[in-house]
């Protein structure tokens, strides 16, 4: 750790990395983003550490979601409302089926940058074929297919960090002034379960289990143990990829009575599947900060690869620093997860293992959309789940891409989506992500899956 420095990511190889064409225009934004306010602040960074610890002895739940990939353009109140509602909704019927605490960290106020599998993107045209930079998020460039709107920017990691403090301070308002429906579990929109193809002990298990919360917290406030506004006022954690390094080695400082450096454009970074190479720059950066770190791991990772970024990323062994996201896909997680929980399993490292049924799970339709289906998600967190149980190992948590919006980009679900829906209201920047409705329902099929588990013990 002695030779490690906010910097020293830039002796390393890089990853999905970002070019300026004009160095002096870079050197001048970063220096004014390090001037600016911290965007989360320490002790928030320690006491979600606190809570991810509890997360692995099994004592809460996590549950990680929001937009594949923010705009600027989502920093609108009702957007930001929405994502925090379904949030919300959900993580209160993980609380009621487990009996745990769930801690609530959102893929919100920081989203913006987002990795691709191409560098570049070539399209037709009337001259035969233009070929630009591919859109890397609103963190680097445009999305229009323009070559000045492709160019890679430095001054819109300043506008991010203005959107990302904008969607923080409303969060902050939600949650500490209360947020409203949120008591009242019964006012939840579940009409589409009623025309859903779903077998009668289902719907009515939905039912009941809304209407049973909805008697639970009526009954506590009627008690005087919980209020409308104890219950709105809930701890909520941000989260991003920190694609962008410059990005974020800006924002990481040191602060008062405390060693070490704090990375505070958010409470918990995460590495991708593309980026976590041990002698690279990623690695490099967040082996430094005291930050808890996420770092998802895909079927090509071998048992050496984990307990080797298992040691980069947290050479301390501090419970609640690392986060590892398994992102296998369905085909896939039977054969490839249960060796990697074997293998950290004797190494005696200490992880929270957290499943992204999203990633491994994209596919494309006949229509030409990417698309996942509600039925592969769900099944590849019921087979984590049985390798897990199998290892003797603790799921800790979920991590979904999802809206709170009547979106169609994922098909499946009680609400029937189908391949020919995706054209009603396709509206991510990037990657498919599960509506309202599927994400209440995935949050119900889980709390029922976790309950069932804890009944047998």
């Amino acid at each position: 750790m002695s030779t490690w420095h906010p910097l020293s990511f830039r002796d390393h190889p890089i990853a999905q990395g970002v070019t300026y064409p004009d160095e002096a225009l870079l050197e001048s934004t970063l220096t004014r983003l390090r001037q600016l306010p911290p965007l989360v602040t320490s002790w928030e960074v320690e006491r979600l550490k606190q809570h991810l610890a509890e997360a692995q002895e099994g004592k809460r739940f996590v549950l990680q979601g929001g937009d594949c990939a923010e705009t600027l353009a989502d920093c609108q109140p009702h957007l930001i409302s929405a994502k925090m509602k379904i949030l919300l909704q959900m993580s209160l019927v993980l609380v009621h089926s487990t009996m745990k605490p769930v801690v609530r960290i959102g893929r919100m106020a920081g989203q913006y940058a987002k990795p691709r599998s191409q560098k570049w993107e070539v399209r037709p045209s009337e001259n035969g074929e233009i070929k630009l930079p591919n859109y890397f998020g609103d963190l680097v460039n445009r999305s229009e297919f323009t070559a000045a709107a492709r160019e890679f920017d430095p001054t819109l990691m300043l506008t991010g960090y203005q959107h990302a403090a904008l969607t923080l301070n409303f969060v902050r308002s939600l949650t500490e002034g209360g947020f409203a429906d949120l008591h009242h579990p019964e006012q939840w929109d579940l009409a589409f379960f009623g025309n859903a193809d779903l077998s009668d002990e289902l719907r009515e298990e939905y039912r009941r289990s809304s209407q049973d919360l909805s008697r639970a917290l009526r009954f506590m406030e009627a008690l005087g143990e919980l209020s409308v506004d104890d219950l709105s006022r809930v701890e909520f954690y941000t989260c991003h990829e920190g694609l962008n390094l410059h990005y974020e080695s800006a924002q990481t400082h040191t602060v008062p009575r405390r060693a070490d450096h704090y990375l505070l454009s958010t409470h918990m970074p995460w590495i991708g599947e593309r980026t976590r190479q041990l002698d690279h720059a990623h690695v490099e950066f967040f082996r430094g900060i005291a930050n808890p770190v996420g770092c998802k791991v895909g079927p090509t990772a071998t048992v050496d690869d984990v307990v080797g970024l298992a040691n980069a990323l947290n050479p301390r062994d501090e419970p609640g620093k690392l986060v590892l996201i398994s992102r296998m896909g369905v085909d896939n997680v039977k054969d490839k997860l249960p060796p990697l929980l074997e293998g950290v399993r004797k190494s005696g490292k200490r992880v929270l293992w957290v499943v992204d049924p999203m990633h491994g799970n994209t596919r494309k339709s006949d229509s030409g959309y990417k698309t996942r289906s509600f039925d592969d998600i769900q099944n590849e967190i019921a087979w984590t789940l049985d390798a897990h149980a199998a290892a003797g190992t603790i799921l800790g948590g979920v991590h979904f891409e999802m809206t709170g919006e009547d979106v169609t980009e994922c098909t499946g679900g009680a609400a029937g989506i189908t391949d020919d829906d995706l054209s009603l209201n396709y509206a991510t920047a990037c990657d498919p992500r599960l509506n309202y409705r599927q994400a209440l329902e995935m949050a119900f099929l889980l709390g029922r899956r976790m309950r069932a588990d804890q009944a047998k013990g």
